[in-house]
């Protein structure tokens, strides 16, 4: 798949706003040292029509990990209540960029969903082009999504923990090299800090630029860098599942499909009995 297949423009957009068929979605989520509210952000301002997919709220919430997969009944619903259905075409985007768009939209395709891309350069790019804006919240009439997850796409700790022990998968860490390497404390209380002991670093930083998709020769080295092959199976792999998404579309922008994410990621394995490996990886 090239790049392109995964991105609308913003001048595609504007021409198609109001179209049938079409469901816009405000998929803003901002780590948690941020301090900012998304929803309430979209409030004030989003793309008109736009819907608001709170991260937080439509996910597990019976799992102690933050913004874990809901079921397929939770997701159906939360789907259809938004009036996003499994057959429209869904175009995603947040307000860095490209941050946690990627995260919503792996998450569709994961549950079913048929046709859904990126707005490319995202919500700044389209303030800045003086394109409408509007406040308040969006409610559309329900649409149906009969939500099958592909578990395949879903690592869980054992899964990672064999595949590192029997090599049958890389790992790909989305965080910053002094996350990854354990140089400074985590986020959240209680997780260790450093990373998956045989994992690769390979920042989503490096993956965006001035919220685009870097391009496919600089995907591609920076995978190289990191030691990866991106002809064998990878599983990519964050702090909370989010930037691990952004690996997945870079990958998936130079023709890598990755065999799955690791929703529970480095929150879940540092606050486990897991073995931690630290400092830099050669």
């Amino acid at each position: 798949m090239s790049s392109d297949s995964h991105f609308v423009s913003t001048e595609w957009l504007a021409a198609h706003l109001g179209a049938p068929n079409l469901v816009i979605v405000d998929g803003s989520w901002h780590l948690p040292a941020a301090g900012r509210k998304p929803h309430d952000e979209y409030r004030q301002a989003h793309i008109p029509g736009a819907v608001f997919f709170d991260i937080e709220a439509i996910a597990d919430a019976a799992s102690p990990l933050p913004h874990m997969l809901p079921s397929e009944i939770a997701f159906s619903a939360a789907m259809e209540s938004l009036g996003i259905g499994r057959l429209m075409k869904i175009v995603v985007y947040d307000t860095e960029g490209l941050f946690s768009a990627p995260r919503v939209w792996w998450t569709l395709r994961a549950f079913g969903a048929i046709d859904v891309v990126i707005l490319d350069g995202g919500f700044p790019k389209w303030q800045a082009e003086g394109h409408p804006v509007e406040s308040g919240d969006v409610k559309h009439l329900p649409s149906h999504f009969e939500a099958k997850l592909d578990r395949a796409w879903v690592a869980s700790m054992d899964d990672v923990a064999k595949a590192i022990a029997g090599g049958t998968a890389q790992v790909l860490d989305a965080r910053s090299p002094d996350r990854f390497r354990g140089d400074t404390p985590e986020l959240r209380p209680g997780v260790r800090a450093g990373h998956i002991p045989g994992s690769r670093n390979v920042p989503a930083s490096k993956m965006v630029k001035d919220g685009h998709l870097v391009d496919p020769q600089t995907v591609r080295a920076a995978v190289a860098a990191a030691g990866i092959d991106p002809g064998l199976p990878m599983i990519t792999s964050c702090g909370s599942g989010v930037t691990a998404a952004i690996l997945w579309l870079a990958l998936e922008s130079i023709g890598a499909q990755p065999k799955a994410l690791y929703d529970g990621s480095w929150t879940e394995w540092g606050s486990s009995t897991k073995p931690v490996a630290t400092g830099p990886v050669f």
